[in-house]
C-alpha cells in the first residue's frame, strides 16, 4: 500500500513539475517571444554568437525544445545558414544544463516567496508583460515545490528493499535506462523535467549512479525528438532538428561504453547523489559543444545533401509563412500572418495589372489567368483566417488584439477586391471580347489611368498596414473622393450618349460606366485600410452628413 501511495504522489508531483516548466516557458514566450526571436535572428551571423544566443534564450524560456521551435520557424528565411542554426541548438543544450544546475540548489525557503509574489503580482499587474513575468515566477515556485515534494515522497522509500529490487531490474540495462528517460523527455517536451526527475531518484539512492547517467543521456535524446516530429515535411526545419538529434546520438554513442568509469568519476566528484546527474548533464553538453562546433559547416553540407530542398511549389495560393509552431507566441504568429497578407496584396497587384491589359487586348487566356489568381487569393485568405483563429489568446495584449483586427479587416478587403476583379471586371472583359467591342482611345486611357491609380493606392494601403503611415492614409481617402468625381463624370457622359440615340455609343459608355463603378468599389475597399488609423488620430469625421 505504501508503494502504491508513493507512486500516486510521485505522478502528481511530476505533473506539477511539468506544469511549472510549461508555465515558465509560455509566460516568457508571451512576454518576450517577439524580442527574443528578433535578437536570435540578428545573432545568426557566426557560430560563436549563435551559440551564445541559443544558451541565453533557452535559459530564459526554460526549454531547449522551445528554442528549437523558434529557430525552426526562422528556417524559411534565405539569410539564415544551417551551421549557425545548429550552433544555436548546441547553445540551447548547454542552456538546459544551467537551468538544472540552478534548480538543483536547495531553496526551500524561497518557494513560498515565489508563490506569493507570483500569485499577487499576476493578479494585480495591469500590463500584460509584467503579468506574464509574475506568472513565470509562479511557475518557478511550482517547479521548486514539486522537487521538494518529490524528495519528501522518496525519502521513506530509501529503505524499501522491494522497490530497490524492482528499480534495479528495470534499470539494469543501459539501453533500457536511456529508452525510459527518452520516452519521459519526449512526452514532457522537456529534458529539464526529465533530468530533474532522474535527480530525485538518484538523490533518494533508488537508482545506481551508472543508471542515472544513462538516463541523463536518454533525456537529452528524447528532448531532441520533439522538434523533428514537429518539423513535418519542411526540409529546413527537418535539417536543424535532425542535425541536433544526430549530434546527441553521436555523443551518446561515444559516451555510453564509458558510463561505468564516468559513474565512478562523478560519484567521487559530486558531493551529493542528486548532483551527480546534474553535473554529468552539464559536462556532456559542454563536451558536445566543444567537439561539434568546429565541424558544423561539414555537418550542414551533409544534411543539405541528405535532405535537399523540395522543388518550389507551383501553388501560389499555398501559405509559406504560417508556422504552426509560432502559434503559442502571438507576436511571432502575427508577424507571420502579416507576411502572408503581403502575399495577398502581391496577387491583387498582379490581378489589377492583368485587368488593365484585358481591356486593351483581345486575350481570352489572360482573362482566364486572372480568374485563376482569384482562386489563389481565396486559398490564402482562408489559410490566414484559420491561422489567426488558432493563435493562443491567453495573454494576448491589447495592441496584439488590435493587430489581429487589422489583419482580418485587410484580408477581407483584399479578398473582396479579388472577387470584384474576377466576377465583375473579367466578366465585362470577356463579354467585350465575345461581342467584339472596343473602347474609344479616350475611354481606354481613362481605364488605364484608373487602374494605375488603384495599383498606386494598393501600395499606399500596404504602407498604412505595415508602417502606420498617416500621410499615406490621408492620400487614400483623397483618392476615394477623386474616384467619386470620375464616376459622376462617366454617368453624365452616359446620359448624354443615351440622349443622342446612337446605340454603339450607348453600349460603349455603358461598358465604361460599369468598369468605373467596379474600380470605384475596389478603391473603397483599399481606402478602408486608412479608416482605423485616421479615426484613432482624430483626422476622420464619423459621418459625411451635414449637421
Amino acid at each position: 500500500m505504501q508503494a502504491t501511495e508513493a507512486l500516486i504522489k510521485l505522478l502528481g508531483e511530476t505533473a506539477l513539475l511539468l506544469w511549472g516548466v510549461r508555465t515558465i516557458g509560455e509566460s516568457l514566450r508571451r512576454a518576450m517571444g517577439g524580442d527574443l526571436r528578433r535578437w536570435l535572428t540578428l545573432s545568426l551571423r557566426d557560430r560563436g554568437r549563435a551559440f551564445a544566443a541559443g544558451l541565453v534564450v533557452t535559459a530564459l524560456l526554460q526549454s531547449s525544445t522551445a528554442t528549437a521551435f523558434m529557430i525552426a520557424s526562422l528556417s524559411n528565411m534565405a539569410s539564415i545558414e544551417l551551421a549557425p542554426a545548429l550552433a544555436v541548438m548546441l547553445g540551447a543544450n548547454v542552456g538546459t544544463t544551467l537551468i538544472v544546475q540552478a534548480l538543483s540548489v536547495e531553496t526551500t525557503l524561497v518557494v513560498p516567496l515565489l508563490l506569493i509574489m507570483g500569485v499577487a503580482g499576476a493578479g494585480l499587474a495591469r500590463r500584460a508583460t509584467v503579468r506574464e513575468g509574475f506568472t513565470a515566477l509562479l511557475g518557478l515556485g511550482l517547479m521548486l515545490l514539486s522537487l521538494h515534494l518529490m524528495r519528501e515522497t522518496l525519502k521513506p522509500l530509501e529503505d524499501s528493499q522491494t522497490l530497490r529490487l524492482m528499480l534495479a531490474s528495470l534499470t539494469r540495462d543501459t539501453i533500457m535506462n536511456m529508452g525510459l528517460a527518452a520516452l519521459f523527455a519526449w512526452i514532457a517536451h522537456s529534458s529539464v523535467a526529465a533530468v530533474l526527475f532522474v535527480m530525485s531518484l538518484a538523490g533518494a539512492q533508488l537508482i545506481a549512479p551508472e543508471a542515472a547517467l544513462a538516463m541523463v543521456l536518454g533525456a537529452n535524446l528524447g528532448a531532441a525528438i520533439n522538434p523533428l516530429t514537429a518539423a513535418g515535411a519542411d526540409r529546413g526545419k527537418r535539417r536543424i532538428a535532425a542535425g541536433n538529434l544526430a549530434m546527441r546520438l553521436a555523443g551518446s554513442a561515444m559516451v555510453a561504453p564509458a558510463l561505468p568509469a564516468l559513474a565512478a568519476f562523478f560519484s567521487h566528484w559530486s558531493a551529493a547523489s542528486a548532483r551527480l546527474a546534474a553535473d554529468f548533464h552539464l559536462a556532456f553538453n559542454l563536451a558536445l559543444a566543444l567537439v561539434f562546433i568546429a565541424f558544423l559547416p561539414a555537418l550542414a553540407r551533409l544534411l543539405e545533401r541528405l535532405l535537399p530542398d523540395a522543388p518550389a511549389s507551383q501553388d501560389d495560393g499555398a501559405p509559406r509563412y504560417l508556422d504552426r509552431a509560432a502559434l503559442a507566441s502571438p507576436a511571432v504568429a502575427l508577424s507571420n500572418a502579416a507576411r502572408e497578407t503581403l502575399r495577398m496584396s502581391d496577387i491583387v497587384d498582379q490581378m489589377l495589372r492583368g485587368a488593365r491589359e484585358a481591356f486593351a487586348r483581345d486575350d481570352r487566356e489572360r482573362v482566364r489567368a486572372i480568374r485563376r489568381m482569384d482562386d489563389d487569393l481565396d486559398q490564402l485568405y482562408r489559410a490566414i483566417q484559420l491561422y489567426l483563429g488558432e493563435i493562443d489568446q491567453h495573454g494576448v495584449t491589447r495592441e496584439e488584439r488590435g493587430r489581429i483586427a487589422q489583419i482580418v479587416a485587410l484580408t477581407i478587403n483584399l479578398e473582396h477586391v479579388g472577387d470584384i476583379i474576377d466576377s465583375n471586371l473579367m466578366q465585362i472583359a470577356a463579354d467585350r471580347i465575345e461581342n467584339n467591342m472596343a473602347l474609344a482611345p479616350a475611354d481606354l486611357r481613362l481605364v488605364d489611368e484608373m487602374h494605375d491609380r488603384l495599383i498606386a493606392d494598393l501600395q499606399l494601403a500596404m504602407a498604412v498596414f505595415m508602417q502606420g503611415d498617416a500621410q499615406a492614409a490621408r492620400r487614400l481617402i483623397e483618392q476615394k473622393e477623386q474616384f467619386r468625381d470620375i464616376e459622376r463624370a462617366a454617368t453624365r457622359a452616359h446620359v448624354d450618349h443615351m440622349r443622342s440615340g446612337k446605340l454603339e455609343q450607348v453600349r460603349a459608355s455603358s461598358l465604361l460606366l460599369d468598369v468605373t463603378r467596379d474600380l470605384k468599389r475596389i478603391e473603397a475597399h483599399l481606402a478602408a485600410t486608412a479608416h482605423g488609423l485616421l479615426e484613432d488620430r482624430g483626422q476622420l469625421r464619423t459621418s459625411r452628413l451635414a449637421p
